[in-house]
């Protein structure tokens, strides 16, 4: 017998593994599983496509400057006001010529001169523009579009949100039937240890012969051997389902309650079209897809925007002033595009009639699915009853064989043979279970409405 001290006591408890209910272990994929995660943040991509198509519509302000190093000054003399003079002397050419009217002795004489810049040898300059769309179609339905995009990555999440529950269940529900699996070789080792025992103090007593003994030990070997699979198929369930949960290893988990079904089963269909978020999605990429071939439909008709712009530079040019401003209406009308948008209009009249296909499939899947896991929910059922009813058989039929084996009036054989059949039982048992409850996760899947904790009390 091993002795324990006081602190290989603590230490042995501080070392107990924490317990993992499966609302808890789906509390945690919520929160922290990685491909969860990596679908939150393609829907945070889906809504910066909402805000980029609504920046089309807002107000768009632009500025630049500029610095431009010119080979040389240009400049320009312009009078700033005339005088009249008579000079005495007549001026210009002759009457009749290409010039009308008569020469006179009256000259134009410049009253002062100012000089116009019209290029510097270091020229600065900055500019700020604004633009807005008043009346652009195609932008509107792009918006539509958008929103709608985003809706549909919405329910993707949903629906990846759905698959990685579903999974952690799956593992949870198989992680729990391998704990049970554990117990029940552990419990079959020990009655292949204790029969071990007895036929060992019968062969010593000389009323067995050695082959009595030989096959109680290759039965206890073999039980042996069965737990030690068992330990490693459990570590290994747990390894998978920590990963599912992003943690440590640390945590047991406890049997769950069987999956609580809706009370009419023919209502799943109808349920599956109506809540299933991959389908909401499949429809409203749908309408998306519409909604983007009616933008692309909208670039035949024209675009009215406002503008206004202001100009500030070290040239001051004809008007003297440094700065200039000027706002106005642009209306703009693609008359031919080298058959741009035609192409574009087939294209999103196709990804239309794709989207359309795949909403139809995703539906008669939807129904073929619920239909599907109800069959196999049915089959798994009635093969764990029958079960649970062969193991009752077998741990009966394992009692009569040993007390008739006590009595000396059954062979070692036959009561290996009785143990066989129970441990074969009892691990139908739980595989049969576990299928069973599993069926019933697809079916709540397959109709939608598999939640947080879509189990009975």
């Amino acid at each position: 017998m091993t002795t324990f001290t006081a602190a290989a006591l603590l230490v042995a408890l501080s070392q107990t593994p924490s317990v993992l209910t499966l609302d808890d272990a789906l509390a945690r994929a919520d929160e922290a599983n990685l491909d969860l995660a990596a679908a939150r943040e393609r829907l945070a991509q889906a809504r910066e496509e909402l805000w980029k198509a609504w920046s089309q519509q807002l107000p768009q302000i632009t500025a630049g400057a500029s610095y431009t190093r010119n080979s040389q000054d240009v400049r320009l003399d312009l009078p700033t006001g005339f005088y009249v003079r008579d000079t005495g002397v007549l001026q210009g050419p002759p009457a009749g010529g290409g010039v009308p009217g008569a020469p006179t002795t009256y000259a134009v004489v410049p009253s002062g001169v100012m000089e116009a810049v019209l290029q510097k040898r270091d020229q600065l300059g900055a500019q700020v523009q604004a633009t807005q769309a008043l009346l652009a179609p195609q932008l509107w339905f792009a918006v539509d579009a958008a929103e709608l995009g985003a809706r549909a990555a919405e329910r993707g999440l949903a629906a990846v949100r759905q698959e990685v529950l579903f999974g952690v269940a799956q593992a949870y529900y198989g992680m729990a039937s391998l704990a049970e699996a554990l117990d029940v070789a552990k419990r079959l080792l020990e009655i292949a240890r204790r029969q071990e025992g007895d036929a060992r103090t019968r062969y010593g007593a000389g009323t067995v012969p050695k082959v009595a003994l030989v096959r109680a030990e290759i039965d206890s070997a073999r039980a042996e051997q069965d737990v030690v699979r068992a330990t490693n198929a459990h570590a290994s369930a747990r390894v998978g389902l920590a990963l599912l949960l992003d943690r440590a290893t640390d945590f047991d988990v406890v049997r769950p309650p069987e999956p609580l079904l809706p009370t009419d089963p023919r209502e799943l269909e109808d349920l599956a079209l109506r809540d299933r978020p991959d389908l909401q999605a499949a429809r409203l990429s749908e309408a998306a897809a519409g909604a983007q071939r009616r933008s692309v439909a909208m670039r035949y008709l024209p675009a009215l925007g406002a503008f206004a712009r202001y100009q500030l530079s070290n040239v001051r040019g004809f008007t003297g002033e440094p700065d200039t401003w000027a706002a106005g209406l642009a209306v703009s009308l693609t008359i031919f595009d080298g058959g741009l948008r035609e192409a574009e209009l087939r294209q999103a009249g196709a990804r239309a009639a794709e989207a359309a296909a795949v909403r139809r499939g995703a539906e008669a899947r939807a129904r073929a699915e619920v239909s599907q896991a109800l069959l196999d929910l049915g089959s798994a059922r009635a093969s764990a009853a029958k079960a649970r009813e062969q193991r009752e058989l077998a741990a009966e039929n394992l009692r009569l064989v040993s007390a008739s084996y006590q009595a000396g009036a059954a062979t070692a054989v036959e009561q290996a043979d009785a143990t066989a059949s129970l441990r074969n039982a009892e691990l139908a048992v739980t595989a049969e279970t576990l299928m069973a409850n599993l069926s019933a996760l697809r079916v709540l899947k397959a109709a939608g409405a598999f939640e947080r904790a879509p189990l009975a009390p």
